[in-house]
C-alpha cells in the first residue's frame, strides 16, 4: 500500500497526517539510500547512542503513532514500554524561497528528476544537481533537531523512534522530506508548470487527414523533454456518503411461491453494502489493497451476519428473526458459533474467520519461523511457558492463547465460557498478541 493511500492531506497541501504503521519485526526501517542517509543523519548526530536503539526498539514495536508532516517539522506520540505518551517532534531546516527557485529552475531542466519523484523515487543525481545548484536536500550531520515533552536535551528514544518510523514513510514517498523541506507536491508541481512553458520554436503538429495519411508527428520523449503543459486528468467523482436503499418489496402484489420477500430485502441491502465499500476503495483513499481470495459460501454467510449485527440491538436482537437462523444453518454452524466467526470478521475479514475455525499444522521454514519467533519476542526470561498444538499456542494453566495465520501474523484468543474466541487485532509478534490477549480487549470492541 502506498503512502499516498494511508495519509490525509488537507487543503493547502501543507500538512499530511499517516496513519501508525504496524510494528516492524523481521525487517529494516530503510529499504531506499535515500531512507538510509535520513538514518545516518540521525544515528551520526544523536549524542547517546543508547537512545538511538532504545528508540528503533519502540520503532520496531509498533509504539509510533499518527505521524504528522509539515514544514519544518514531523510530529508522533511515542509510547513507552510502561505506555507512557509523549509527543515527539522532530525540525528540519526549510529551504528559502532562492533556494526553491534554484531547485525549480533546476528540475525543470531535466523532465526525468520529476518523473522519477511521481514514481515515489529520488534518484542520486537529482540529490547531486539540487546540491550543484547550492540546494542540500537530505539531512546532514546536527540538520535534525529533537524536540520531546520528556524534556531530553539531545535525541531521546522517542524523538529518535519518529525518526526510524519516518524513514518507512520516506522509502515508499519522497515528497514526504520535500514537504519538510517547504513545499508539498501540488505546490512543487504548479511551480514546475510555470517554469515548464514550451519553447516558441516548437509548433503542434496538427494532424492530417489527406489521402497520404498523417504526416510525421514530433517524438514523445522530445516533446516531453521540452516541457509542454499537458492538461490536468480530471477529478474523480464524488464517493457517495452512504450506500444506496433497495427498492421496498412490500407491496400489494404477491410474491412467487418460495421466495422469502424478507431474506430477500436483506440480501440486496447487504449487496448495496458491499457495492458501496468497493466504490469507495476505487474513488475515495484507495486503500483497498490487496484483495484476499474469494470467500466460500460459508465465509461470505459470515459477512452478510456481520453487517446485520450492527444495529442497536447487536447479535441477541438479531439472532431472534429468522434470518441469522437460516444463515447459521446454511454455513454449519450454531447461532453462538457464528457469533464468534463475526467477531472474528470484525477483526480482520476473511483471514480472521480462518484462523478462528481452521486448525493447520505449520511445517518446514514456516514451523521454523514460528519458533525463531517465540524465542525472539520476550525478553531473557520473560517468556511464558506454551504449549502448543498445531498452529495454536496455549500458555499453560492460563486462559490465553496465540494463533499463527497462514500470512505469518499472530491472533490473540482468549477463553470464554469453554470457547476460545478471538480478542484482537493480528500482530506480526507472538508477545504482542499474547499481550493483547491478556489485556482488556472484551468482546464488545469491534476493531473496525
Amino acid at each position: 500500500m502506498s503512502m499516498s493511500d494511508r495519509c490525509h492531506r488537507d487543503d493547502h497541501d501543507d500538512v499530511r497526517t499517516f496513519a501508525a504503521l504496524p510494528p516492524a519485526h523481521g525487517r529494516g526501517f530503510a529499504q531506499t539510500w535515500w531512507g538510509r542517509a535520513w538514518l545516518k543523519a540521525l544515528e551520526d548526530g544523536a549524542l547517546d547512542g543508547q537512545q538511538v536503539k532504545a528508540g528503533r526498539r519502540l520503532a520496531r514495536a509498533g509504539a509510533v503513532g499518527a505521524v504528522s508532516v509539515r514544514p519544518g517539522r514531523i510530529t508522533a506520540v511515542v509510547q513507552d514500554r510502561d505506555r507512557t505518551a509523549h509527543r515527539a517532534d522532530v525540525l528540519l531546516q526549510e529551504l528559502s524561497g532562492d533556494q526553491w527557485g534554484r531547485f525549480l529552475d533546476m528540475a525543470a531542466e531535466r523532465a526525468g528528476h520529476i518523473a522519477a519523484l511521481l514514481d515515489r523515487e529520488m534518484p542520486p543525481h537529482l540529490v547531486e544537481d539540487a546540491a550543484t545548484a547550492g540546494v542540500e536536500l537530505l539531512p546532514g550531520l546536527g540538520d535534525l533537531e529533537p524536540e520531546c515533552d520528556c524534556d531530553a536535551w539531545d535525541h531521546c528514544a522517542h524523538t529518535a523512534a519518529l525518526c526510524y518510523q519516518l524513514a518507512r514513510l520516506l522509502d515508499q514517498d519522497p515528497f514526504v522530506l520535500l514537504l519538510m523541506r517547504g513545499r508539498g507536491e501540488r505546490a512543487l508541481l504548479d511551480g514546475l508548470q510555470v517554469r515548464g512553458t514550451a519553447p516558441a520554436d516548437v509548433e503542434p503538429v496538427a494532424p492530417d487527414s489527406g489521402a497520404d495519411g498523417p504526416e510525421e508527428g514530433v517524438d514523445a520523449a522530445e516533446a516531453y523533454a521540452a516541457g509542454a503543459v499537458l492538461p490536468p486528468l480530471p477529478a474523480p467523482p464524488d464517493v457517495p456518503g452512504t450506500p444506496g436503499t433497495p427498492p421496498s418489496l412490500d407491496t400489494d402484489a404477491r410474491p412467487a411461491p418460495g421466495v422469502d420477500t424478507a431474506a430477500l430485502e436483506f440480501l440486496a441491502a447487504r449487496a448495496a453494502e458491499e457495492a458501496h465499500r468497493l466504490l469507495v476503495d476505487a474513488l475515495g483513499a484507495g486503500q483497498a489493497g490487496e484483495r484476499a481470495e474469494e470467500p466460500t459460501v460459508a465465509q461470505d454467510a459470515v459477512r452478510l451476519a456481520a453487517g446485520a449485527f450492527e444495529g442497536p440491538g447487536g447479535f441477541e436482537e438479531f439472532q431472534e428473526g429468522p434470518i441469522p437462523t437460516r444463515l447459521a444453518q446454511g454455513s454449519g454452524r450454531t447461532p453462538e458459533e457464528l457469533a464468534l466467526a463475526v467477531r472474528a470478521w470484525r477483526y480482520g475479514g476473511q483471514v480472521a474467520v480462518s484462523v478462528l475455525e481452521d486448525e493447520w499444522v505449520p511445517e518446514g521454514a514456516t514451523l521454523a519461523r514460528a519458533r525463531a519467533a517465540l524465542e525472539a519476542a520476550w525478553e531473557e526470561g520473560e517468556r511464558p511457558l506454551l504449549h502448543g498444538s498445531g498452529n495454536r499456542w496455549t500458555v499453560s494453566g492460563g486462559s490465553v492463547q496465540v494463533r499463527l495465520g497462514r500470512d505469518g501474523r499472530w491472533w490473540p484468543y482468549r477463553e470464554e465460557a469453554g470457547r476460545w474466541a478471538p480478542v484482537g487485532l493480528a500482530a506480526q509478534d507472538p508477545a504482542t498478541a499474547l499481550a493483547a490477549a491478556d489485556g482488556d480487549d472484551g468482546p464488545g470492541r469491534t476493531g473496525e
